[in-house]
């Protein structure tokens, strides 16, 4: 039961949108340098002209030496992608503050994005949607992460059951934040909502609010 509940809300936190020609790749920072990676991708790929990391530490970087931002841009130059293609803001440490931030960070440069391709881990992608519906608005807006199983995408270093808990914390915030204006309101399927209930009852609460 647990892995069918995992898959169940692994499957609906992404949204499946397919990356097309932006004015904007918009990083959000986190504990999986994969995302850089696919920022990069995306970049080599001619999908749009500069790559904006914003990451200061969250609850799961709170050990880095370096900011989210800083740590993902430095994997960006090492797989080619040019320093003057890159932006940094490294003060966020939710992904409200991703948002704010990066949105000041650009119109202190005079830069006006309208369409954005957003990179996040897989299991962020609605969250993030959600959040700049309401947070970004009058953008075209298009959500992208690492494309991997959830299988292939557990490691040593990002085990199965911190991925669950982190799944449902996400899930929570998804169901919470419409209400305190945060983010938009998602459709969630009733058995969703039971996959949550159940993971959340069988103890995988270490990231709830």
């Amino acid at each position: 039961m647990e892995m069918t509940d995992a898959l169940v809300l692994w499957n609906y936190h992404q949204v499946h949108h397919q990356p097309v020609a932006s004015d904007l790749i918009f990083v959000l920072g986190s504990n999986d340098l994969r995302v850089a990676d696919r920022a990069a991708e995306l970049f080599h790929q001619g999908l749009a002209p500069m790559i904006l990391f914003s990451g200061g530490t969250g609850r799961l970087t709170e050990g880095w030496t370096e900011t989210e931002a800083e740590q993902f841009a430095a994997r960006a130059c090492e797989l080619r992608v040019p320093a003057e293609a890159i932006l940094i803001e490294n003060r966020s440490t939710n992904t409200g503050e991703n948002i704010r931030f990066s949105r000041e960070l650009l119109l202190e440069r005079g830069l006006y994005p309208k369409n954005i391709l957003a990179v996040q881990k897989p299991y962020m992608e609605r969250r993030v949607l959600a959040a700049m519906e309401v947070q970004w608005p009058g953008v075209s807006l298009r959500v992208t992460s690492p494309r991997l199983s959830f299988t292939d995408y557990c490691t040593e270093e990002i085990p199965e059951r911190l991925v669950i808990e982190a799944m449902v914390g996400d899930f929570q915030r998804i169901l919470d934040y419409p209400a305190l204006g945060f983010a938009s309101a998602q459709e969630v399927p009733a058995e969703v909502l039971a996959a949550f209930e159940n993971l959340r009852l069988q103890g995988f609460t270490g990231q709830l609010r």
